[in-house]
């Protein structure tokens, strides 16, 4: 499409360890369309970066040499002068695909007082002085660690799992039962607060426990339970396959403090800054502030910072479905869901055209976006013009361009996730 205001992109993909080998992998099944791409069966393809960052920049397919950002520096209408004020004539926002194949590190992000401190002083390991809050979609079944559990399963992990007690330190353990029992659910603020310096202490005694006891400690835990009837997705059996990705690693037992979550597709949680997290298996669309800065402390074979992270963390704890950030209907749409989570960067628009509803005409947005094909075929229609839409098109989208998407004849389903950023 000659048009600046919509273009179809070519974006970058992340061959870390941790993606989903070959086809198998979301990501990979997404860039086959490339001219010159060619999958390998045994190679990981974990992550589709869709925008500006420096680290996997998007260009234009019909402009091979020309990148997303340069074109948004040279027409910052198409972001709205209003966002290119406050964003620097950049996009506010980072989307991805991810295909999780073995577990990403225990990690946090920070916030942006903290990414600029971190940016000052270590420039080599954070790249950037943004902050990187996040919100995670289902494309498929999706496994991840996020946020610090209830503390009354904490409680209950320390009495089941000796191990657990043992590399934390027997004195730390029962002070922190010791503080949080019978208020576990407590709503006064002192109480609260109380119980987070409690919690801290615990998880900085195990992040910072000796490496010889940790090893020892896995091997006494798998050798207890790797027999048991372990039922996947349950507790001992994701210690075991942790085990079997990293063994003798520390972040083994954060699956003991932190939330077990399981998404099924279209399910959403949002991780604001300086909450611990882990993904673990699956496929998911996310969006973020344009960042990529990582505190990691756990399962991970780069490197940790676990003192910055044991002190960066908010100690926020309670149920998994207080990280689930639930969507609603996109302007009483039929077909569209709107996931707007408590920040300015972003919002994410999932869009499911099928039998009964085959088109959908969306009016311009105030700001800019980015979409992908996810699954099925259709077209993209703007005015008199039309672009083919299989799965792995993505295209950018400027400020206030109405589109419509459609449904192709043949096909009974249209999938598209659109992340994008407007003044509220």
């Amino acid at each position: 499409m000659s048009q600046p205001s919509v273009c179809r992109l070519r974006c970058a993909a992340q061959n870390y360890a941790w993606g989903k080998l070959g086809t198998d992998s979301k990501v990979a099944q997404y860039i086959k369309g490339f001219d010159d791409f060619t999958i390998e069966s045994n190679k990981p393809y974990a992550e589709l970066w869709m925008g500006t960052h420096p680290s996997g920049p998007s260009s234009l397919i019909a402009q091979p040499t020309t990148f997303l950002k340069d074109v948004i520096k040279s027409n910052p209408e198409l972001i709205t002068p209003e966002l290119a004020k406050i964003f620097d004539g950049d996009l506010p926002f980072l989307f991805k695909v991810l295909s999780v194949g073995k577990a990403l590190s225990i990690q946090a992000h920070p916030d942006k007082k903290l990414g600029k401190e971190l940016f000052e002083k270590y420039p080599n390991i954070y790249k950037d002085p943004n902050h990187k809050p996040e919100m995670a979609v289902a494309i498929t079944e999706f496994e991840a660690l996020c946020g610090f559990r209830p503390l009354e399963e904490i409680i209950d992990f320390l009495s089941e799992y000796p191990e657990f007690r043992d590399i934390v330190g027997n004195n730390v353990a029962s002070s922190f039962i010791q503080t949080v029992s019978g208020r576990e659910c407590s709503k006064n603020v002192e109480e609260i607060e109380s119980n987070k310096v409690a919690l801290r202490q615990l998880f900085t005694s195990l992040m910072t426990a000796d490496s010889n006891n940790v090893v020892t400690c896995v091997k006494t835990l798998i050798s207890r339970i790797q027999h048991y009837d372990n039922p996947k997705g349950s507790t001992q059996e994701l210690l075991v396959r942790l085990n079997e990705q990293f063994p003798g690693d520390v972040g083994i037992f954060c699956v003991l403090m932190l939330n077990y979550i399981k998404l099924a597709p279209g399910q959403a949680m949002f991780l604001g800054a300086n909450e611990p997290h882990a993904y673990l298996f699956g496929d998911c669309v996310e969006c973020m502030a344009t960042s990529d800065n990582v505190v990691r402390a756990g399962l991970t074979p780069k490197f940790k910072d676990v003192p910055i992270l044991v002190n960066m963390l908010t100690y926020r704890y309670g149920s998994a479905k207080s990280q689930a950030l639930t969507p609603i209907p996109y302007y009483n749409s039929p077909t569209s869901l709107l996931y707007d989570p408590p920040i300015e960067e972003f919002s994410v628009i999932l869009t499911n055209l099928d039998t009964q509803c085959r088109s959908e005409v969306f009016k311009g947005i105030a700001g800019p976006s980015i979409f992908i094909i996810t699954e099925g075929k259709g077209f993209l229609r703007i005015e008199n013009k039309s672009e083919v839409l299989e799965p792995g098109s993505v295209f950018f989208v400027g400020a206030n361009i109405s589109i419509t998407l459609e449904l192709a004849a043949d096909c009974d389903k249209l999938i598209s996730y659109r992340a994008f950023c407007a003044l509220k």
